[in-house]
């Protein structure tokens, strides 16, 4: 049985993020921000979703890599005629005190041997495939225009090749420089590689400075360049993905639009950095969190807009025909609406570094009372309701496990905040909200069968209850933890450490594919446990399904390890990132692979 696996690999700066196919195609091309129409859609429609291809006349070979610790693509060419290389890249540096990361993406084409013939199509298109820009030429570039936007191509190749889509001979370098908004005033040449050096410097000097321990450290190192471009800079929010309606399992229409910030991964994602070391990245995250949190909502809901934007309707798109015909295709995503209650906990923990990490300082800490009391408020309110839970269920509420875990999380976090700041009566209140929470927690317990259940009053499984063990409310050590995971084992992991998130029916039917964060949870609590050999054979196993990049998708199916779901799912790697984190430190040494 074939693997199915997404043949791209990706760049970013940390303004926009593309996907390249292994065919030179720019599948997936967003402008200008991460969550705005495609101008390059194919992976969602070939014909709609434009074209921006640097191809041969007949049958050719590609193999595709990065140029090691960057974020710089690269896809070979081979025909009968020669071979030739594309170096696709977004610049990213450091210039004038600030990071220069514009919305300018430069594809460097050079022969390696031979003479090869090579058409560059390139067709770009707006409103999500509802038409496409009309090109006009200029004296050494062309514009795309379609109403007031505006794409400049700029390149040494000849203007009528382009425009007209005719083979030439490939025979000295060439550069491509796609900008959008504004035009390229500098020599194309030299522009390119000078750009090419420093980010290629920039990229280096990032994972020099990252702190990422010896175990499997290749793969933690490329989820970092990976979790790195996910983050758009100008806020400081984190996306899920940057893909959207990629299906979790063919025809199940669980097609979501995943570039969005989920509060619910606030504490994962900022252990991944705290890990690493990279505090610029965390101080940008927690200004975007905290510019929520201080707003006077009632409420936070699961997930907010890389600007903080509220509502994020969900609409179909009917003129797309969706990735190998998937329907339906959506954008915006109605979770925005859900009840979700375990976000106030996640906030909470997640902002725990900036009172209990000496690396930031007082002044960093402004407002502590009136936000701590804020959050405490919400949960004093929610924490006796159902709501959707993690996995946002659409129309099933419940007293969830998971939920009642991150309120006890938060709460421990508010306590020791609110001890710091000296607040006596924020203490309080926070060791009410333990006992509550932990008795809700054990209202989930079964004792016949020695496992916490997904909701109070259900005999159902979920994989996010294995956050028991590593939020440490199970001391790892203890009868009660080794047996909660040995049930969720039993009943929820399937072939080679894949791991469902649950396996009762949800408002889609059953879940046919496993989730991949939950296997990487699975690894930290076999290590937590002190399973340590279990730990790093699975992890092992988990990591072949990467594809060609070591890029990993949401879902993985069981039966034959095809990637499913979005894609590359940020989170997965984060899952990745902590899970190789926790076995690094159980181990009595460091080891290189």
């Amino acid at each position: 049985m074939d693997r199915h696996t997404y043949q791209t690999g990706i760049i970013g700066n940390c303004a926009f993020l593309a996907h390249i196919n292994k065919n030179t195609n720019v599948d997936w091309l967003c402008w200008p921000r991460f969550d705005s129409s495609f101008v390059f859609g194919g992976i969602l429609d070939q014909e709609k979703g434009g074209e921006y291809s640097i191809l041969p006349a007949g049958s050719y070979t590609s193999k595709q890599y990065y140029q090691e610790n960057t974020n710089i693509l690269c896809t070979e060419i081979s025909d009968s005629e020669g071979v030739y290389r594309i170096t696709d890249f977004a610049p990213r540096f450091h210039q004038y005190e600030r990071y220069f990361k514009p919305l300018m993406f430069i594809r460097k084409i050079e022969v390696i041997s031979g003479n090869p013939r090579i058409k560059v199509t390139c067709r770009p298109v707006h409103h999500y495939g509802e038409g496409n820009f009309k090109g006009s030429r200029g004296s050494s570039h062309i514009l795309y225009e379609a109403g007031t936007e505006t794409i400049q191509l700029s390149t040494n190749i000849s203007l009528s090749y382009v425009q007209e889509e005719k083979f030439f001979a490939l025979n000295e370098t060439k550069y491509l420089i796609m900008t959008y908004g504004y035009k390229l005033e500098a020599p194309i040449e030299s522009t390119a590689e000078r750009f090419l050096l420093s980010t290629r410097q920039y990229w280096r000097t990032w994972i020099k400075h990252s702190t990422i321990a010896g175990f499997y450290q290749p793969l933690v190192i490329r989820s970092a360049l990976v979790l790195k471009i996910h983050q758009y800079e100008d806020t400081g929010a984190i996306i899920a993905a940057s893909t959207t309606s990629l299906p979790e399992s063919p025809g199940s229409t669980r097609n979501w639009d995943y570039r969005y910030c989920w509060m619910r991964d606030t504490y994962y994602v900022i252990t991944a950095l705290n890990h690493i070391g990279h505090f610029e990245e965390m101080e940008k995250y927690f200004n975007y969190v905290t510019d929520i949190s201080f707003r006077d909502d009632e409420r936070y809901q699961p997930l907010f807009g890389i600007a903080g934007e509220r509502v994020l309707t969900e609409r179909i798109l009917t003129n797309i025909k969706g990735y190998q015909g998937n329907q339906p295709v959506r954008v915006g995503n109605q979770a925005f609406e859900h009840i979700q209650n375990d976000i106030y906990g996640q906030v909470l923990i997640s902002m725990l570094p900036l009172y209990h990490d000496r690396r930031f300082t007082v002044d960093e800490r402004q407002d502590s009372s009136r936000w701590l009391d804020s959050l405490l408020r919400k949960i004093e309110h929610t924490i006796d309701e159902k709501d959707a839970g993690i996995w946002e269920f659409r129309n099933l509420a419940n007293f969830h496990c998971y939920t009642n875990l991150f309120q006890w999380a938060g709460a421990n976090a508010a306590l020791k905040m609110a001890i710091t700041i000296g607040h006596e009566d924020f203490q309080k209140r926070a060791q009410a909200l333990i006992d509550k929470a932990a008795k809700h927690i054990e209202d989930c317990y079964d004792p016949e069968r020695k496992v916490y259940n997904h909701a109070v009053g259900s005999a159902h499984l979920d994989a996010s209850t294995l956050q028991l063990i590593l939020m440490n409310y199970l001391d790892p050590n203890s009868q009660r933890a080794k047996d909660h995971l040995i049930a969720l084992e039993t009943e929820l992991k399937g072939k080679n450490g894949l791991f469902y998130r649950y396996k009762h029916a949800d408002d889609f039917g059953k879940p046919k594919t496993t989730f991949l964060i939950c296997a990487f949870w699975y690894v930290e609590a076999l290590a937590c446990v002190g399973r340590i050999d279990d730990a790093i054979r699975e992890f092992e196993s988990l990591i072949q399904y990467g594809n060609h990049l070591q890029l990993f998708s949401e879902d993985v199916d069981e039966n034959d390890g095809s990637q499913w779901g979005n894609f590359p799912q940020a989170y997965s790697h984060v899952g990745l990132m902590n899970a190789a984190h926790r076995i690094a430190i159980k181990l009595d040494r460091p080891i290189f692979i």
